[in-house]
Protein backbone atom coordinates (compact mmCIF):
# COMPACT_ATOMS: atom_id res chain seq x y z
CA UNK A 1 0.00 0.00 0.00
CA UNK A 2 2.97 2.31 1.05
CA UNK A 3 4.39 1.50 -2.34
CA UNK A 4 1.19 2.39 -4.37
CA UNK A 5 0.82 5.64 -2.63
CA UNK A 6 4.66 6.73 -3.29
CA UNK A 7 4.52 5.66 -6.92
CA UNK A 8 1.55 7.74 -7.63
CA UNK A 9 2.78 10.53 -5.78
CA UNK A 10 6.40 10.44 -7.72
CA UNK A 11 3.64 10.28 -10.85
CA UNK A 12 1.67 13.28 -9.86
CA UNK A 13 5.21 15.10 -9.67
CA UNK A 14 5.99 13.98 -13.11
CA UNK A 15 2.88 14.82 -14.57
CA UNK A 16 2.87 18.35 -12.55
CA UNK A 17 -0.66 17.46 -11.32
CA UNK A 18 -1.15 19.99 -8.50
CA UNK A 19 -4.35 19.17 -6.76
CA UNK A 20 -3.12 15.19 -7.05
CA UNK A 21 0.06 16.08 -5.99
CA UNK A 22 -1.47 18.06 -2.60
CA UNK A 23 -3.86 15.14 -1.50
CA UNK A 24 -1.03 12.56 -1.67
CA UNK A 25 0.83 14.57 0.04
CA UNK A 26 -1.94 14.46 2.72
CA UNK A 27 -2.07 11.12 3.04
CA UNK A 28 1.17 10.15 3.27
CA UNK A 29 1.31 12.99 6.08
CA UNK A 30 -1.91 11.18 8.03
CA UNK A 31 0.21 7.24 7.50
CA UNK A 32 3.89 9.08 8.53
CA UNK A 33 1.66 11.13 11.81
CA UNK A 34 0.37 7.59 12.55
CA UNK A 35 3.79 5.77 11.76
CA UNK A 36 4.89 8.53 14.79
CA UNK A 37 2.44 7.64 17.44
CA UNK A 38 3.01 3.55 17.18
CA UNK A 39 6.29 4.39 17.73
CA UNK A 40 6.01 6.26 21.19
CA UNK A 41 3.64 3.26 21.57
CA UNK A 42 6.50 0.66 21.05
CA UNK A 43 5.17 -0.59 17.64
CA UNK A 44 8.48 -0.36 15.31
CA UNK A 45 6.79 -1.94 12.07
CA UNK A 46 4.67 0.97 11.98
CA UNK A 47 1.63 1.44 9.98
CA UNK A 48 0.13 -1.57 8.40
CA UNK A 49 -2.13 -2.00 5.28
CA UNK A 50 -5.60 -2.45 7.29
CA UNK A 51 -4.57 0.62 9.37
CA UNK A 52 -3.57 2.38 6.22
CA UNK A 53 -7.05 1.63 5.00
CA UNK A 54 -8.78 2.78 8.35
CA UNK A 55 -7.05 5.87 7.64
CA UNK A 56 -8.28 6.65 3.64
CA UNK A 57 -11.64 5.80 5.14
CA UNK A 58 -11.48 8.59 7.70
CA UNK A 59 -9.83 10.98 5.52
CA UNK A 60 -12.87 10.18 2.99
CA UNK A 61 -15.41 10.99 5.73
CA UNK A 62 -14.06 13.97 7.09
CA UNK A 63 -14.30 15.72 3.04
CA UNK A 64 -17.59 14.05 2.81
CA UNK A 65 -18.35 16.38 5.20
CA UNK A 66 -16.30 19.17 4.61
CA UNK A 67 -17.90 19.02 1.13
CA UNK A 68 -21.83 19.07 2.57
CA UNK A 69 -20.36 22.07 4.60
CA UNK A 70 -19.47 24.17 1.99
CA UNK A 71 -22.38 23.44 -0.13
CA UNK A 72 -24.83 24.45 3.30
CA UNK A 73 -22.74 27.52 3.18
CA UNK A 74 -22.93 28.29 -0.54
CA UNK A 75 -19.30 27.87 -1.09
CA UNK A 76 -19.29 25.51 -3.99
CA UNK A 77 -16.24 25.95 -5.69
CA UNK A 78 -14.75 24.66 -1.89
CA UNK A 79 -17.11 21.32 -2.11
CA UNK A 80 -15.87 20.91 -5.20
CA UNK A 81 -12.37 20.68 -4.34
CA UNK A 82 -12.99 17.83 -1.39
CA UNK A 83 -14.88 15.83 -3.80
CA UNK A 84 -11.82 16.32 -5.92
CA UNK A 85 -9.58 15.05 -2.97
CA UNK A 86 -12.36 12.31 -2.09
CA UNK A 87 -11.63 11.06 -5.76
CA UNK A 88 -7.53 10.55 -5.74
CA UNK A 89 -7.93 9.00 -2.36
CA UNK A 90 -11.06 6.56 -3.05
CA UNK A 91 -8.21 5.28 -5.57
CA UNK A 92 -6.20 3.50 -2.86
CA UNK A 93 -9.36 1.85 -1.47
CA UNK A 94 -11.23 -1.39 -1.93
CA UNK A 95 -14.35 -1.55 -3.72
CA UNK A 96 -17.12 -0.12 -1.49
CA UNK A 97 -19.49 -3.09 -1.00
CA UNK A 98 -23.44 -2.46 -2.64
CA UNK A 99 -26.26 -2.95 -0.22
CA UNK A 100 -27.27 -6.74 -0.52
CA UNK A 101 -23.73 -7.80 -0.34
CA UNK A 102 -23.16 -5.70 3.16
CA UNK A 103 -26.63 -7.26 3.74
CA UNK A 104 -25.29 -10.48 3.43
CA UNK A 105 -21.77 -10.41 5.57
CA UNK A 106 -23.68 -8.98 8.62
CA UNK A 107 -26.17 -11.99 8.22
CA UNK A 108 -22.85 -14.06 7.77
CA UNK A 109 -21.15 -11.99 10.73
CA UNK A 110 -24.80 -12.72 13.04
CA UNK A 111 -24.47 -16.24 11.91
CA UNK A 112 -21.01 -16.98 12.64
CA UNK A 113 -20.79 -15.83 16.78
CA UNK A 114 -24.29 -16.82 16.96
CA UNK A 115 -25.69 -13.41 18.32
CA UNK A 116 -28.88 -12.91 19.28
CA UNK A 117 -29.16 -9.48 20.70
CA UNK A 118 -28.62 -6.06 21.06
CA UNK A 119 -25.35 -7.02 23.76
CA UNK A 120 -23.89 -8.89 20.63
CA UNK A 121 -23.59 -6.06 18.49
CA UNK A 122 -19.46 -5.02 18.99
CA UNK A 123 -19.14 -8.54 18.57
CA UNK A 124 -20.45 -8.17 14.74
CA UNK A 125 -18.95 -5.45 14.31
CA UNK A 126 -15.40 -6.38 15.22
CA UNK A 127 -15.66 -9.39 12.84
CA UNK A 128 -17.07 -6.96 9.99
CA UNK A 129 -14.34 -4.19 10.68
CA UNK A 130 -11.68 -6.94 10.26
CA UNK A 131 -12.87 -8.48 7.09
CA UNK A 132 -14.30 -5.24 5.49
CA UNK A 133 -11.97 -2.23 6.69
CA UNK A 134 -12.82 0.56 4.15
CA UNK A 135 -15.08 -1.63 1.86
CA UNK A 136 -18.35 -0.40 3.80
CA UNK A 137 -19.66 2.99 5.69
CA UNK A 138 -19.77 1.35 9.57
CA UNK A 139 -21.60 4.29 10.51
CA UNK A 140 -24.44 2.59 8.38
CA UNK A 141 -23.79 -0.65 9.09
CA UNK A 142 -23.78 -0.11 12.48
CA UNK A 143 -27.62 0.92 12.43
CA UNK A 144 -28.56 -2.04 10.48
CA UNK A 145 -26.72 -4.33 12.63
CA UNK A 146 -28.57 -3.30 15.43
CA UNK A 147 -32.21 -3.39 13.13
CA UNK A 148 -31.25 -7.19 12.81
CA UNK A 149 -30.39 -7.88 16.83
CA UNK A 150 -32.85 -5.42 17.89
Amino acid sequence: MRQRLNTAQKEAMKAKDADRLSTLRLINAAIKDRDIALRGEGREDGVSDEEILGILGKMVKQRQESARTYEEAGRLELAEKEREEIKVIEEFLPQQLGDQEIADAIDAAIEEIGATSIRDMGKVMGVLKGRYAGQMDFSCVGAKVKDKLG
